[in-house]
């Protein structure tokens, strides 16, 4: 977390429309202040150059994270904890930043910030009250994959503190200084039913207060404990909850659409569609470049698959060819502008076919039996164990010209073999085991 306030007064506002205020500092000697704001350190630094770009004048400095960390109305952090991150990051940056093009790279960081195993139980054992609030600060994951993990560990958590109190209120407020996504991202929190409000940081210290416990998940990506685990287990853990007490099957996702409303149009279109047999969603592409099927390949195998499944129509939300002229091949990609509307789509089908993105997270929110195509890497990445979905991993053989510390995706010339060698058959045949 980073605690600051701000030299002049100034408003920001988010992508859903929220204003969020920053007041000037009028009395520096009470720290249980309106005027004093808290934010993640991702928040901060995007915070910082909205400021710069306003003017000059506007700035945040920050204050000591343990004098208003020891005011006696601050609530109770459960989980691992954050304490001086600023501080840690901040010395850590300066001592090392003549060894490294980029900064401090995020295994050093990781040395030296917290992340020793927690247990939630023991913190809150001696709580007397029965109705609790909690708050958690900042954006639970970066991507939509790792949004929708978090959500499940999220409701773990809430189930976990409902056999303790009476009643548990959670609150999020999201990184949305510079966040272009904070509609997207409030969406996929404000889906789960357990969650009373997702919000807009920063927030001040007097409204911090007001809660009984909190979480600070800043910058989680960058520990150790979630490059190695799956998403879901890197949260339980972060939250202080034994990833190994809790049983694969409640590991599961949940998306609700009770209360979305599907385009009349588009509810034909799949009344339709079903009509004429079964549904297999097609999404070879990925904002990742190194996680897609190469366009020719994805393009190629789309024809194999029209020809060779019969009994389907090919669905995707993808432009992948406008030439492709097939009464069995519909491109849904109009009807597919957020992500209830994909949520929507994917919930239809009956099967899916997918690289390693968001997708195959989402449908196994509703038991969508899922073949996920996943390229190797470092961290071999399986489909979390999730019961409806089955891997076929293609070995990446692109190789990195660049003679420089970072990665330069024009120098990079990738090796098609391997994409080649993913056929058809192999997908029908594990399409006939589900």
């Amino acid at each position: 977390m980073v605690i600051f306030r701000a030299t002049e007064n100034i408003n920001i506002k988010t992508t859903d429309g929220t204003l969020i205020n920053y007041s000037k500092l009028k009395n520096p000697s009470n720290l249980f202040n309106e005027n004093i704001y808290i934010t993640t350190l991702e928040d901060f630094e995007d915070l910082k150059r909205v400021f710069f770009n306003v003017g000059k004048k506007y700035k945040a400095k920050t204050i000591e994270e343990s004098k208003i960390r020891y005011l006696s109305q601050f609530p109770k952090e459960l989980g691992i904890s954050n304490l001086n991150e600023f501080a840690i990051t901040q010395s850590l940056n300066y001592k090392y930043k003549k060894h490294t093009l980029l900064g401090i790279s995020k295994e050093i960081e990781s040395l030296y910030l917290n992340e020793r195993k927690i247990d939630i139980d023991k913190q809150i054992s001696e709580t007397l009250k029965e109705d609790i609030t909690l708050m958690i600060l900042g954006s639970p994951g970066l991507s939509i994959s790792e949004m929708i993990c978090s959500c499940t560990a999220l409701r773990l958590l809430y189930e976990k503190l409902k056999k303790r109190f009476k009643s548990v209120t959670i609150d999020i407020y999201l990184n949305a200084s510079e966040n272009k996504y904070f509609s997207r991202d409030k969406a996929i929190f404000s889906n789960q039913s357990f969650i009373r409000k997702v919000t807009a940081l920063s927030i001040n210290v007097k409204k911090f207060c007001e809660y009984d416990f909190f979480i600070d998940v800043s910058s989680v990506s960058k520990r150790s404990y979630y490059e190695k685990l799956p998403h879901i287990d890197a949260w339980l853990y972060k939250f202080g909850i034994d990833y190994n007490s809790i049983p694969q099957e409640k590991k599961y996702n949940n998306i609700s659409l009770e209360y979305y409303k599907p385009k009349n149009e588009l509810k034909q279109r799949f009344k339709s569609l079903k009509a004429k047999g079964k549904l297999l969603l097609f999404h070879p592409f990925s904002a990742n470049i190194s996680k897609s099927i190469p366009k020719e390949i994805a393009v190629s195998l789309l024809k194999e698959l029209v020809v060779k499944l019969p009994d389907y129509t090919i669905v995707s939300v993808l432009k992948i060819d406008a030439k492709i002229d097939e009464d069995r091949y519909v491109d849904l990609s109009m009807y597919s502008n957020g992500f209830l509307d994909y949520a929507y789509i994917v919930s239809n089908m009956t099967n899916v076919l997918t690289v390693n993105t968001a997708t195959y997270h989402i449908a196994e929110a509703f038991f969508i039996p899922t073949i996920v195509i996943f390229t190797d890497s470092a961290k071999k990445e399986t489909p979390h164990n999730y019961d409806c979905s089955k891997a076929i991993y293609v070995k990446d053989k692109s190789k990195n010209f660049s003679q420089f510390v970072f990665k330069n995706d024009s120098l990079i010339l990738h090796d098609f073999d391997a994409w080649n060698k993913l056929n058809s058959s192999k997908i029908i045949k594990l399409l006939e085991k589900f």
